[in-house]
C-alpha cells in the first residue's frame, strides 16, 4: 500500500464503495456498455442453458407452493441482457408460462428483440408472489475495503481512477461492528477485508418485496471462518482476471459474505427492545415491514446441492444408448458435460445459493 496515488490517476480520495458505483453503474459506466457483462465473463447463465431449466423447475416448485396463484412472479435481479429471464421462460410448461409475469432488473437500457412478455425495470416490483432470483448479483453491490495499518488498526482504502490506493481514516463505528461480526481482522499489517454492510441491506430490501414465495440469491461465496485474509476484490475484462481499476473499463468485483446476508434483518434482529433498554447496536437497517414481520430461517447451501436437488446431477448416459440412438447419446454426453461443468467441485458448483422462503415451504428443502 502506497502513501499518495501514483502519477495518471491523482490523489486517491475515494472509498472503494464509492469509486465502484461510479465505473459499474455511473455515465459510461462498465454495466451500461453495448455488449453486456457477456462480452467480459462467464456464469451459469452463460455456461449451459441447463442452468435457466434448474431455475425453471424452481419457478414451478414455488408455484405447486403457492398453490397455483393466477399470476406467477419471476423476477431477474441484475439480468444482464436477459439471458436468464428469456431461459427460464422458455423452459416452463405452457400453463405455467401462460400464468408467469416475468421481470428483467438492470440498469441498461432493453436490449432489442427480447420477448415481449418480459417487463424491464430498473428496480424489482414493489410486490412479488413467485421467485426471485439474484444471480451473481450481489458481488457487484459496490463495498468498501479495509486494510490494517502499521499500528493494527483497520482503516478505510481509498483508490485513484488509475486503481492506486492509500489508506483513510479508520472504518467508521457502523462498518467496525460489521467487520467485528463477520469479518474480524487480527492486528496485522497488511490484511484486508472487504465491508459487505451494503450487500446486507440491498439483500433485505428486495426481500422485502416478497409477499409470498421464495428469494435466492447465487454467487461465488465465503463464509465465518473461511474469510480469505487479503480479500477477494478484483477485476474481470475480455474474459481475463484483471487488476481492478475503476475507471469503467472493468467489471470489479468481490465474493460475497452469505452468511452475513442471510442473518441480515431477520426475526433475530428486530425483536423488540425491552421497555427502559438501549436498542441494541446493529449492522443493519431493517424497513418497518421487516419489524413487523419474522422471516423463515434462510438456509445456505451450495450450487452443487441445489442444482441436484433440482435434478440436474451430470451423470453421464448409459452406454448402450450409444449403439441404438447415437445421435441421442451424443446430445446427452454432451447435456452431462454441461450439467457437470455447472456442478463442478473447485468451480461453478462451489458457488453459494441462499434462500429464503416467505410465506411457504423451502421446495428444496
Amino acid at each position: 500500500m502506497t502513501g499518495e496515488a501514483t502519477a495518471g490517476g491523482g490523489p486517491a480520495g475515494r472509498g472503494w464503495r464509492e469509486a465502484t458505483e461510479a465505473a459499474l453503474y455511473g455515465p459510461g459506466g462498465f454495466y451500461r456498455r453495448p455488449e453486456g457483462p457477456a462480452g467480459h465473463f462467464r456464469t451459469s447463465v452463460h455456461a449451459s442453458a441447463l442452468f435457466a431449466g434448474a431455475v425453471a423447475r424452481l419457478l414451478c416448485g414455488v408455484d405447486e407452493a403457492l398453490g397455483r396463484p393466477s399470476t406467477l412472479d419471476f423476477v431477474d435481479m441484475g439480468a444482464g441482457r436477459g439471458e436468464l429471464v428469456s431461459g427460464v421462460l422458455a423452459a416452463l410448461p405452457a400453463p405455467v408460462a401462460a400464468r408467469t409475469r416475468a421481470y428483467a432488473v438492470e440498469i441498461a437500457g432493453r436490449p432489442s428483440g427480447l420477448d415481449e412478455r418480459i417487463v424491464w425495470r430498473s428496480e424489482p416490483p414493489p410486490a412479488v408472489t413467485g421467485l426471485l432470483f439474484a444471480n451473481e448479483w450481489l458481488d457487484n453491490v459496490p463495498v468498501d475495503v479495509a486494510e490494517v495499518d502499521a499500528a493494527g488498526v483497520p482503516r478505510l482504502v481509498l483508490v485513484a481512477d488509475d486503481g492506486s490506493e492509500r489508506l483513510g481514516r479508520p472504518v467508521p463505528d457502523l462498518e467496525a461492528r460489521w467487520l467485528a461480526r463477520w469479518w474480524p481482522l487480527p492486528a496485522e499489517e497488511g490484511l484486508r477485508a472487504e465491508i459487505g454492510l451494503p450487500r446486507d441491506r440491498a439483500w433485505a430490501a428486495v426481500v422485502d418485496r416478497v409477499e409470498r414465495g421464495l428469494a435466492v440469491a447465487v454467487d461465488y461465496a465465503h463464509t465465518a471462518g473461511a474469510r480469505p485474509p487479503y480479500g477477494t476484490l478484483t477485476g474481470f475484462r475480455e474474459g481475463r482476471e484483471t487488476a481492478p481499476v475503476p475507471d469503467g473499463s472493468c467489471d470489479i468485483t468481490a465474493h460475497v459474505a452469505l452468511d452475513a446476508c442471510a442473518e441480515a434483518c431477520t426475526a433475530a434482529r428486530t425483536a423488540p427492545t425491552p421497555p427502559g433498554a438501549a436498542p441494541a447496536p446493529t449492522d443493519t437497517v431493517c424497513t418497518p415491514s421487516e419489524q413487523a414481520r419474522s422471516l423463515p430461517t434462510a438456509r445456505l447451501l451450495t450450487q452443487r446441492a441445489a442444482l441436484r436437488a433440482l435434478d440436474l446431477t451430470g451423470a453421464r448416459p448409459p452406454l448402450g444408448l450409444a449403439s441404438t440412438d447415437p445421435a441421442a447419446y451424443v446430445r446427452a454426453l454432451a447435456s452431462a458435460g454441461e450439467a457437470a461443468e455447472l456442478t463442478a467441485p473447485g468451480g461453478l458448483g462451489d458457488f453459494g445459493w441462499l434462500l429464503v422462503p416467505v410465506g411457504i415451504a423451502d421446495p428444496l428443502a
